[in-house]
């Protein structure tokens, strides 16, 4: 279980395999490592030296009381590729891991050499998703229904008590599919450590910002996705973007998992245009 130890002290539990140029995997909250190990790290290996890694707070890494806006995980990341000297790799990241990216890329452009920003969120935007008609409430509250989850109607904007309903979710990927999850870890990431209110600090990330990232990005979104609106306006607003739209699936959000064999044929082909992607959109 091989870990890091940052110039700040923090420990970051990695994986190293493949060969080839740099690749980095960065997944999102309440995540870890494995899930890209699932699906998505066996189609790259053998093209990439693919480094995945534990955000702080999460699998093996370790979980510092405060910490965790993107900015500071922006931080982890670069001090973690200095450490294991690795220069100029390709970023990819989900959810919460795309807005890392995006950071990385923002204040350290001369460190990344490309960046794939699947489903992010944008803390810039949570003002629109404030709202209790945020579409994305309802997504959330359905799919914790279809597991028996009811959630009451005034607690649908807690994101605190709807991350520990969601908790209660088996497993719904991989081998482990239908067994319960390990939500002890989640739980005190949840309730000891300021994660949850971390993740609404903008940072460096404004929308003022975002044109001023010129690394090249592939952003990859989810159709029916709750995080659309968030999708249409990086489309827009980054100055070197490609976009493309996946297929609309049961989760929405989590194209990683549910259609790993699409998400990695778009990057393959966004690095080589001359290859050609069934069902780009």
């Amino acid at each position: 279980m091989p870990k890091a130890q940052l110039p700040s002290g923090l420990r970051l539990h990695y994986l190293q395999v493949g060969q080839g140029p740099d690749l980095v995997l960065i997944h999102g909250l309440t995540g870890n490592l494995a899930v890209w190990h699932l699906r998505i790290v066996p189609l790259l290996r053998d093209r990439f030296r693919v480094l995945t890694y534990d955000l702080r707070g999460h699998g093996y890494s370790d979980m510092p009381p405060t910490g965790y806006p993107v900015g500071d995980m922006a931080t982890d990341l670069a001090d973690l590729l200095a450490v294991l000297g690795i220069a100029r790799p390709l970023l990819v990241g989900h959810s919460f891991g795309a807005d890392i990216a995006l950071n990385v890329a923002l204040r350290w452009p001369e460190r990344v050499e490309r960046v794939v920003a699947i489903e992010p969120g944008l803390a810039a935007l949570i003002h629109r998703r404030r709202r209790e008609d945020w579409e994305g409430w309802a997504y959330w509250a359905q799919a914790l229904e279809r597991f028996g989850l009811v959630v009451p109607p005034e607690r649908r904007t807690d994101v605190a008590y709807m991350l520990r309903l969601s908790l209660r979710v088996p497993k719904v990927y991989g081998p482990a599919t239908g067994r319960p999850r390990k939500a002890e870890p989640l739980l005190r990431l949840i309730e000891q450590t300021t994660m949850v209110r971390d993740y609404e600090v903008v940072g460096d990330l404004t929308l003022e910002n975002i044109p001023r990232i010129t690394t090249p990005v592939l952003l990859i979104g989810g159709a029916g996705s709750a995080f659309l609106e968030t999708y249409h306006y990086l489309r827009t607003h980054l100055p070197n973007g490609q976009a493309v739209l996946l297929p609309e699936s049961a989760w929405g959000h989590f194209g990683p998992l549910e259609q790993p064999e699409l998400v990695v044929a778009h990057l393959l082909r966004w690095l080589d245009p001359a290859r050609s992607v069934e069902g780009s959109g």
